[in-house]
């Protein structure tokens, strides 16, 4: 699948912004905004190569880059577009070698194209595979420090560039917590490059192919327009996903809330959902879905609102009264799924008293 993006184009990149939407589950940062940072290098014939895991060296380095505050703050303010390298460089420094190559934090949203980016800007080749499968709000939900990669150093910039890096800290949890206090004091968004790891590492505990996953789902989608097909039946084949509810946004509470976007949504449902309500809860991704009081889903799986007719994916910072969508619940990769993961992200992580009822069937880079 890796070799679909090998010498990405402009469609492809199209493809892999709208895939990138969609697993997000509502999160990651606006991935139009992530395509605009990288056309200027795909039209210089600066996209840089994409390699399988399988390709990297064990004894290669890996590092993971990304931006973390709240989506909503991408909307009033963009970034500067160098802060991942200049928090990547921060890295090296403290390291005393360069990196060999990048990989996602996390497959959703403008995180799946800022380590695009970055390997533009530094000649890097960047890994088909990410650190969650989708999105999820806090830096310890990632499967690399899951799966025991140790969580510093770290570094994480701002749109001046002030830097903060982290040479020692106990846990991720504690560096979520210090290196989110940051974020907020650099007015809620920032670059980061964490963690760092052997290719052997990276190969045990990277959720892998999801790069080529995303662009499967965009290309799915497109190809589903163009035949004047159900594009939302062509994403759900791909993702392995069900829809779950069709509805019109009722009420939206959204706020700004310790370097968090938090709140509710309400749907009204429509068609095969008439006479029913869903009520979502999100802290910078959908995290949470009850209908009638029962819980239909729930994190790790994924909630993805996407536009009833064109399968176009509404995050949490477009999300506003009106809008027609369905919802959708993607089983969640193997690795979020084992008791081990579910401590980090399932619902109790989240501090919701349910227990993880899994979706049925297997996530679409999994299969």
């Amino acid at each position: 699948m890796t070799d679909a993006l090998r010498g990405l184009d402009e469609e492809r990149l199209e493809d892999l912004v709208l895939g990138a939407g969609v697993l997000g589950a509502g999160g990651g940062g606006n991935p139009y905004h992530g395509r605009l940072t990288l056309l200027p290098y795909l039209r210089a014939g600066r996209c840089p190569p994409v390699v399988a895991p399988e390709e990297v060296p064990d004894d290669a380095l890996v590092a993971s880059v990304g931006g973390m505050g709240a989506p909503t703050i991408g909307l009033e303010r963009l970034p500067r577009g160098d802060e991942e390298l200049v928090a990547l460089r921060a890295l090296e420094a403290h390291l005393g070698r360069t990196v060999d190559y990048l990989i996602p934090a996390e497959i959703g949203g403008s995180n799946a194209v800022a380590p695009f980016v970055t390997a533009a800007q530094a000649g890097l080749p960047v890994i088909d595979a990410d650190g969650m499968g989708r999105a999820f709000p806090e830096l310890q939900h990632c499967t690399f420090t899951i799966y025991g990669v140790p969580c510093t150093p770290a570094a994480i910039v701002d749109i001046r560039h002030h830097t903060a890096l982290f040479t020692r800290v106990d846990d991720p949890v504690s560096l979520e917590r210090l290196a989110r206090a940051l974020t907020v004091q650099m007015g809620g968004a920032a670059g980061f490059a964490f963690p760092v790891m052997r290719g052997a590492d990276m190969k045990r505990t990277a959720v892998r192919g999801t790069l080529s996953l995303a662009a499967a789902v965009g290309a799915a989608v497109r190809e589903a327009r163009r035949r004047h097909a159900d594009p939302i039946a062509a994403l759900l084949h791909v993702t392995g996903g069900q829809a779950l509810f069709h509805g019109k946004l009722h009420d939206v509470e959204r706020r700004f809330e310790g370097g968090f976007a938090r709140g509710r949504l309400t749907l009204e449902g429509l068609e095969e959902s008439r006479d029913e309500r869903l009520e979502i809860e999100l802290q910078n991704e959908y995290l949470i879905a009850r209908r009638g009081g029962e819980v239909v889903a729930s994190v790790p799986d994924l909630l993805c609102l996407v536009d009833r007719l064109t399968a176009e994916p509404v995050t949490t910072e477009i999300a506003r009264y009106g809008l027609r969508v369905l919802v959708l619940g993607i089983p969640a990769p193997r690795l979020l799924r084992t008791p081990e993961a579910l401590r980090f992200v399932g619902p109790r992580a989240f501090g919701y008293d349910v227990d993880y009822r899994p979706l049925p069937g297997v996530y679409g880079a999994d299969r």
